[in-house]
Parts: structure tokens; sequence; C-alpha cells
């Protein structure tokens, strides 16, 4: 009885003991999780990843991202992030000068959307020399300069450009250049309300970063030039101003995005409300370029018009949403393939509408509810000879209707 009093005291100690041990653990775990979190996302030695992407065809030769150095005690994380996209993405972005007197006046003035004709931005597409920037930067530029961000200045070839998407792939001599070619992010991970970073020319002034948010995702834009819309457009509130066209527009892992190429201003100054050409563009345009000098767009070859509640009730349609098919061009993809225009127009408030045509309401089966959808789906997804099935509602039947894509044509008939 002696014997187990004595040891009592010993395996109270030791059993507080454990539950201390316990309690350290358990605390260590607590601190360690901020860490890990912030370790995760910013570790010391890892490369900036591009997220997976959804777009097809395979996309244009891909950097081999700078590792980004840690983050450092003291800065609060915004200051951190820009600090950390701006040097690891500075090396890669150019000015572009075009040395022809005569550029300025090859377009003509389309206020209140500012284009900056003969200077401009880029950046470094690949170790090869290749340089994305806007096509209206460069249009029919004889003489093309790049500056980087040392202050290397070297004369650039145009490989191409490409009038719908406003873009153009540039070429130098790589030979004694320090080439930094940026990664490419994905158009998949965009939300409205995302940090967005542009880095540019702006009026001259090299190596100029702004930043700001994605205000607004799915605009689409008439390019002066091109009867062809613009689609799946970035609208940002970072400062876009002459000369950050054809820069890039950057995510918070220093991916670009898009490319600066248009800003909405009466005073041709920033009043943010700048757009941003969308990343599956520069993948599917420059790789084309550089293989053959051009890229082909898809075409379908029909005009139509967005269903609303409101002219889906006026006109007693069975369906919710859609494309209604005012028109197959002819001899287009869409008429060969049966798809039907309308046969009438009727006034609904005042709106003139083309009716009795088919009504999209998918392709490929995706649901379709807005023009947009299928002009966006047709940019990102398809390519000219390939198949697609269009899904219609023809006299409250739905029918499927596979059609052939074509190349989409300089100028679309009547």
């Amino acid at each position: 009885m002696s014997g187990s009093s004595s040891r009592l005291p010993w395996l109270l100690g030791g059993l507080v003991a454990l539950l201390f041990l316990c309690f350290l653990v358990v605390m260590a775990g607590a601190v360690a999780v901020p860490w890990f979190l912030l370790s995760a996302r910013q570790p010391a030695a890892a490369t900036v990843a591009p997220a997976p992407r959804s777009e097809t065809p395979p996309s244009a030769p891909q950097a081999t991202p700078i590792p980004l150095p840690p983050l450092e005690s003291g800065r609060d994380l915004e200051t951190e992030i820009n600090i950390r996209v701006y040097e690891f993405a500075n090396p890669g972005v150019v000015a572009v000068r075009v040395l022809d007197e005569d550029i300025a006046e090859q377009l003509p003035d389309i206020q209140p959307f500012f284009f900056d004709t003969g200077e401009g931005s880029g950046f470094v597409l690949d170790e090869e020399g290749h340089i994305v920037t806007n096509r209206h930067v460069v249009l029919d530029a004889r003489n093309v300069v790049v500056q980087f961000y040392d202050g290397i200045q070297a004369p650039a070839t145009i490989v191409g450009t490409d009038r719908d998407s406003d873009l153009a792939v540039l070429k130098v001599d790589p030979e004694g250049l320090d080439l930094r070619p940026l990664p490419l992010g994905s158009m998949d991970d965009l939300k409205v309300g995302m940090r967005v970073l542009v880095i540019g020319n702006p009026f001259g002034n090299a190596n100029t970063l702004t930043t700001g948010i994605v205000s607004a995702l799915g605009r689409q834009i008439e390019l002066p030039d091109s009867p062809f819309l613009l689609p799946e457009v970035i609208q940002t509130d970072a400062a876009i101003n002459p000369g950050n066209s054809g820069g890039p527009i950057l995510n918070d892992r220093g991916e670009v995005i898009g490319v600066a190429f248009m800003l909405q201003s009466a005073t041709a100054s920033s009043s943010g409300i700048g757009f941003g050409i969308p990343v599956y563009f520069v993948e599917r345009v420059t790789k084309a370029i550089i293989a053959t000098g051009k890229y082909e767009h898809p075409w379908l070859g029909v005009r139509g018009s967005s269903l609303s509640p409101f002219i889906v009730r006026e006109l007693g349609l069975p369906v919710e949403s859609g494309v209604l098919v005012a028109q197959a061009i002819p001899d287009g993809p869409a008429a060969k393939a049966g798809v039907r225009g309308g046969d009438r127009t009727v006034t609904i408030q005042g709106l003139d509408l083309v009716v009795g045509g088919d009504i999209i309401i998918a392709i490929d089966d995706r649901p379709i509810r807005l023009f947009d959808d299928l002009l966006a789906y047709l940019s990102r997804y398809t390519s000219p000879g390939q198949q697609v099935t269009l899904k219609v509602v023809r006299d409250g039947e739905t029918l499927t209707i596979p059609v052939i894509l074509g190349v989409r044509p300089e100028v679309v008939g009547e």
C-alpha cells in the first residue's frame, strides 16, 4: 500500500506533463496553419504555374516562369503582390515604336474608342524572339523597333496580323537579347472583382505599372475596320492610356489573361473603362500566325438576335431563351446545312425583328442563351472545317443540325 502511495505523485506528474505536451502540439498546429497557407500561396522557390485551361486547340508555346522571390515580412499582401508581379513580368514587356512618319494617319478618328497607332506596348511570347502586340499599333508599318526593359532596342519584323482580334506577332533576332517570355493564364479562372495589373508604355513612359480589378466580363467590341464583333472582352478599371495598347493584362500570379487594346473616353485618356483581348485569342492567333502567317476564324454564317423574355412572350415562342436566326447567309455553312432564317419582319414596341427562323438553343450540347454565347463558343473552341451540332427549335419541334464550319470571310454579303 505504501509503495502504491509513493508512486502516485509520479503518475500524476506524468499525466500533467502528457496533457501539457498535447496542449503544445495543438497550439503549434494552430499557429502553423496561417504560415502554411501563406507559404502555399507564395512559396519561396515555387514558380508561377499556369492554371489548367480548357481552350482548344493546344496553346502557343508556353514560357517557363521565373521563380518569384519570397514574401518579405513587414509588407501588406496587396503591396507584395504588386511588387512581385511587376518584378517578375516587367522584363517580359516591351515598348513598340513605329518609325514611319505617316503611320499616325492610317486610322481614322474613332473616339471614344481611342487607338494609339504607331506607339504601343507588347510582351515576349517565346525565346525565339516572337512578340505579341496589337495590330493597330503596327498597322501598315515598314519600320518597327522594340525596346526591352533594360533599355536595349532591336528592329522587329511583322510576322503577321489578324484584323478580327486586333493582334499582331513581331519577331526580333534573339541573339544577345535577354528574352523573358510571359506565361499565359486562362479565362476560365476570371471573375469580376479579381485583381489585375497592366504593364506598358503609356504616353511613351516605359515600364509603367497600373492596377485595378476585372470590372466586367463578356463585353463585345466592334472593331473599326472589321464587320465582326470581338467576344468575351475583359473590362477593367486599371488605367489604360495611349501607349498601353498591346501590353499584358496580368493576374496576381503574373500570368497574361488579356491584352490591353482599347479605352473608352471622350478625352483620349484613362477614365476607368479599359478593355482587354481575351488570352485565348493570344494562344490561338499567335500559334497560327507563327506557323502560317495568318489566322483563320471559324464561321457559322448566321445573323440573329438574342431572345428576351419580353419577345418570347410577345411572339408566343416555345422557348425561354436562345438565338433567333434572322438570316442564314447564302452559301454559308449554316445555310448549306439547312438552318433557316426568318421570312417576315414584325415591329414590337418600336423594335423591328425578323421572325420565322430557327431558334438556336444549344451548340455541341452547350446551352445558348444569347448571341454572345454562340459567338464566344465558336471563337474559343472551334476551327474551320470542324463539325458542330446545333440544336434548334423550328415550328415547335426540336431538331439537331450538324454544320461544317467555314473560314470567316473578309466581308459578308447580303
